[in-house]
C-alpha cells in the first residue's frame, strides 16, 4: 500500500506555518505549543527536539509519548473531510493537529480547544 505524501512532510516545515497562522489571528506561539504538547504528550524540549531533528510527520507521531485521551472528542471538518471518519490512524492524527490549530486561529477559547 502506498503511503500518502503528507506523511513525509517534516514537522519542522509545518511548525512555522502553524505559528504564522496563529499569529496572523492574534494568537501566540505559546498557545500553538500548548496545543501540540496537549495532543502528542511531548514537553517543550521534546517538541523542539523534533523540530531540530527534522523528523517527518510519521516519525513525529510515532515518537510522540502519548496522544491525549480526549482526542476522540475532536470532531469536525478539515479540508472537507470529517476528522472522526478518517480511517488511516496517522492521517487522523495529522488532521487532529490541523483541526486544533484551525480552532485556535478561529478564536476559540483554549479550554474548548483542549477539550477540558
Amino acid at each position: 500500500m502506498l503511503k500518502h505524501r503528507v506523511f513525509a512532510i517534516s514537522f519542522a516545515s509545518l511548525y512555522p506555518l502553524y505559528i504564522n497562522k496563529a499569529e496572523n489571528k492574534n494568537r501566540t506561539k505559546k498557545e500553538v505549543d500548548q496545543i501540540l504538547c496537549w495532543l502528542t504528550g511531548y514537553n517543550q524540549a521534546g517538541l523542539q527536539k523534533q523540530i531540530k531533528q527534522g523528523n517527518d510527520l510519521e516519525t513525529f507521531f510515532a515518537q510522540a509519548p502519548a496522544l491525549h485521551p480526549n482526542v476522540s472528542l475532536i470532531k469536525g471538518v478539515v479540508c472537507g473531510i470529517r476528522v472522526e471518519e478518517i480511517e488511516d490512524p496517522l492521517m487522523r492524527k495529522i488532521r487532529y493537529m490541523d483541526k486544533l490549530i484551525d480552532e485556535l486561529a478561529k478564536g476559540k477559547a483554549m479550554e474548548k480547544i483542549l477539550r477540558q
